[in-house]
């Protein structure tokens, strides 16, 4: 439950040392279900700079990532809307893996398996720092923001 130098060298950690980006490793006890909130009340930061990795699908069972704010929800109908899909539902979670390599709880946009298509909530751009899971549950990595453009990411307005 520390910043930590000995941390796990995951895919994402490849990924972010492959493209020269800076980051902060962050160890902690994962607890299922606790989501973005545990994390920020283990560090003390605020949940809205704590985002989270989302793996969706749409009506043709073709995956996507929606990069959001920890507090803040998706909605999905918006974002098929603002996509051009007709529908857009949270991936099935051993299809996420699938596609990601990652287990739910410890996904990231970094060094996933399959390129999928990355979306970040425009404003994640306003923040000063991020911290998003490193591949591993129990695994955060603080980050600027900018360093998801090495994702090559469209933003979106979808957060409710």
């Amino acid at each position: 439950m520390s910043k930590n130098t000995d941390y796990p060298v995951t895919s994402a950690v490849r990924f972010l040392r492959t493209h020269k980006i800076d980051f902060e490793p962050y160890i902690y006890v994962y607890e299922e279900h606790g989501g973005t909130g545990q994390f920020a009340q283990l560090f003390g930061v605020d949940e809205h700079q704590v985002v989270k990795t989302i793996v969706l699908q749409n009506e043709a069972k073709k995956g996507l990532v929606v990069v959001m704010h920890g507090d803040k929800q998706i909605s999905t109908r918006n974002l098929a809307r603002d996509l051009g899909m007709k529908h857009i539902e949270p991936a099935d979670p051993k299809q996420a893996n699938k596609w990601t390599g990652y287990l739910v709880g410890g996904t990231t946009p970094f060094g996933m398996k399959t390129q999928l298509p990355v979306y970040v909530e425009k404003s994640i751009w306003d923040l000063e720092k991020v911290y998003i899971n490193g591949g591993k549950r129990g695994f955060i990595i603080g980050i600027s923001p900018q360093a998801l453009r090495a994702l090559n990411p469209q933003d979106v307005q979808v957060a409710v």
